[in-house]
């Protein structure tokens, strides 16, 4: 019995010192991670079931990662960039439609003036004045006059010249009735003809060849057009009256 007993003491008090011994090892390393029990000052005593082994003193705010879980603070995502608004598209504006063709006269600038002038001849008054009668009508919006001219001498030369023919035309109709604020008047020189290559192989182009300025003809011209609302009818009869037939000979 004696020695039994003397054996059970011993084995306590070896158990007894190895916890204390522990205790003492713990109490040394605590302070190397806050709150956690480490070896070495590095590594956090890891339990049987794989937790790291707390102090007496942990607080939550001591956590640290991989021995217990800290809460990170979430990254805002980026805010959405507004897209700038788009400029509405205009509503595509409707053109309107040109006033129809009422009546078209084609005249003979060689009638209608001397060579190299932009005053009227009386031959040709007796067609404008009848024009400007029909443009008095109440189905007459607009009045549109075009001088043309053929293509000897300078772009400029002539363009200058259809300009003043057609100014002189607008003029005559507003004094014989024709509202002056609805008639238009432009002149285009040479840039439109309608002999196309008929004239090509006649000789220079200058005033003194008369077989070409005979040729060239058509190209010397005013359109007058009435536009309103009836339907068109054209008008390039009336030879003697400086329709575009006419075989003048006379040059620009």
């Amino acid at each position: 019995m004696t020695k039994r007993f003397k054996v059970r003491a011993s084995a306590r008090y070896v158990s007894e010192a190895l916890v204390a011994i522990s205790l003492a090892a713990l109490a040394g390393t605590a302070s190397a991670v806050p709150g956690y029990v480490t070896t070495n000052g590095e590594h956090a005593v890891v339990s049987g079931s794989g937790q790291c082994v707390r102090t007496g003193s942990w607080t939550p705010d001591q956590a640290r990662e991989p021995c217990d879980a800290v809460a990170h603070a979430a990254t805002p995502a980026p805010a959405p960039v507004a897209e700038e608004p788009k400029a509405a598209e205009p509503a595509p504006v409707a053109e309107a439609a040109p006033a129809p063709v009422i009546e078209k006269v084609d005249l003979s600038t060689d009638v209608l003036f001397e060579f190299d002038s932009a005053t009227l001849k009386d031959s040709g008054k007796k067609k404008l004045d009848e024009i400007a009668q029909s443009a008095q009508g109440a189905d007459v919006d607009r009045v549109r006059i075009v001088g043309h001219a053929d293509r000897i001498g300078s772009d400029q030369y002539n363009l200058d010249l259809s300009q003043r023919r057609a100014q002189s035309v607008k003029e005559y109709l507003a004094q014989s009735g024709a509202a002056a604020d609805r008639v238009d008047a432009e002149g285009v020189g040479k840039s439109d003809p309608v002999t196309g290559d008929e004239c090509d192989r006649m000789g220079p182009a200058r005033k003194s060849n008369k077989k070409l300025v005979a040729c060239l003809q058509p190209d010397r011209r005013v359109e007058i057009e009435l536009l309103g609302q009836r339907e068109a009818s054209s008008d390039t009869s009336g030879a003697g009256t400086g329709s575009s037939s006419s075989s003048s000979t006379s040059g620009r």
